[in-house]
């Protein structure tokens, strides 16, 4: 297998763990042989919640990126709500507790009106553009990645076409993301959007998730799906991002480090009295992402004077601000399907080998933790126990020292090199069993 088409709508300038998944492992393809042609949106017509363009950095120069026009409804969204920005995953920058009534209708257009989600206007032009290539190239096989899960859609037409060996990549649930009741469907909707799950899913020749639980979700979709279909290769870190970039320059104090989104499903207020305990600990909290004015108000108020806030930086400097912390705060959303949760945060944080406290349930995410012996997990509401945790890993610290926890043997099992390897095995399965 000496070729490979991957169609992915992020891709940088866009940014996210999704673009980090791909951009990564297309990386080690290329070292491993295979030459990854990729089929992507431009930029100048996508719909971006996040732009990372420090991700064009670590495209390797042997992949070839090929970029199609798209038409998506998202300027209507904009205008709607007088919003400069698109909604994030799980609309986190938007109302929580009760929607607007625009909000309500800009949800019900996008979960109705345009299955299975708003960028299924990208499909007509990058289907086109992988036609030609397949023709033009002699591609092998065939990876789509998603969400947006209307890219799955592309591969399900290549396939009946073409019928190359077909990978499709799911990082995320479809009909079970943990969002999904906020979109509104109709019951028709539902169906339909069931529908499409399922013809994916049984005509793939193999898939791939990030997570144990989300195996099993998809595999109930049908009962003709094999077990051995499915194949968990979770998001991972790039070992080569670690040795480059420096840690940021630290106070001190000790550091509590988290990246990435908050929304009310991520439940802070159990950690958040915890923290109130220790008013007389030289702590500080570092907070970058996207979350409402309330939660960080709240924050503010149970470390006042000792937070910092951030909204979004780049992946390097999410990196460099990971290295100089002295404990990484993991927070799972207090969701439906949550034990399968696995972020790519949670594997860049094994990779700094510092202590993490996970809060949420005793899922997938607790047990990579615990078997990588990188630190504990509590439940959102175990106070004492958090509080307790801090408590030791502050006693432990010292000024200009550093923190550090993990297993390098177990931990580097999620290098980004190691499952590229994965990845290209399954597609080799595929291709035998014809």
């Amino acid at each position: 297998m000496k070729r490979v088409l991957i169609v992915t709508y992020y891709w940088p300038p866009g940014g996210g763990a999704g673009v980090q998944r791909w951009v990564k492992l297309s990386k080690y393809f290329v070292k491993q042989g295979v030459i990854p042609y990729v089929v992507t949106v431009d930029p100048t017509k996508a719909s971006y919640a996040i732009l990372d363009p420090t991700m064009e950095e670590d495209v390797a120069k042997e992949v070839k990126v090929v970029r199609t026009s798209t038409l998506e409804p998202y300027g209507i969204y904009k205008t709607l709500l007088r919003k400069k920005e698109i909604p994030f995953g799980g609309f986190a920058n938007e109302e929580k507790q009760q929607p607007k009534l625009t909000q309500r209708i800009a949800r019900f257009i996008r979960g109705n009106l345009f299955l299975p989600d708003a960028r299924r206007g990208w499909n007509r032009f990058a289907y086109k553009k992988c036609c030609e290539l397949i023709e033009k190239e002699n591609i092998d096989a065939v990876i789509t990645t998603s969400p947006p899960h209307s890219t799955q859609l592309i591969g399900l037409k290549l396939k009946r076409k073409y019928d190359l060996p077909w990978l499709a990549d799911l990082r995320d649930p479809w009909t079970d993301i943990y969002y999904y009741e906020k979109l509104l469907l109709t019951s028709f909707s539902r169906t339909r959007d069931k529908k499409m799950e399922k013809e994916v899913l049984e005509n793939a020749g193999a898939v791939v998730v990030v997570s144990e639980d989300i195996r099993k979700t998809l595999l109930s979709k049908s009962n003709k799906l094999p077990v051995e279909k499915f194949h968990v290769i979770p998001n991972g870190f790039d070992a080569d991002d670690f040795k480059t970039v420096q840690a940021e320059q630290k106070e001190n104090a000790f550091v509590i480090s988290y990246t990435g989104t908050l929304t009310d499903d991520y439940r802070l207020d159990g950690f958040l009295e915890a923290i109130k305990k220790l008013n007389e600990s030289p702590l500080r909290l570092h907070i970058t992402g996207s979350l409402p004015q309330p939660i960080r108000a709240k924050i503010e108020n149970a470390a006042p004077g000792k937070t910092r806030f951030r909204s979004h930086v780049s992946h390097h400097e999410a990196i460099a601000q990971m290295k100089a912390a002295d404990l990484l705060l993991l927070v799972i959303p207090d969701t439906k399907g949550n034990k399968g949760i696995l972020t790519g945060k949670l594997f860049e944080y094994l990779a700094t080998f510092k202590p993490i406290l996970c809060i949420g349930p005793h899922g997938d995410a607790a047990r990579i933790i615990a078997t990588c012996i990188s630190g504990k997990t509590f439940s959102y509401d175990d106070v004492n126990g958090i509080a307790s945790y801090l408590e030791e890993v502050i006693a432990q610290w010292k000024p200009h020292h550093k923190t550090s926890a993990g297993v390098p043997e177990i931990v580097n099992q999620f290098s980004r090199e190691k499952q590229a390897t994965q990845v290209l095995k399954v597609m080799e399965m595929i291709r035998e069993r014809g």
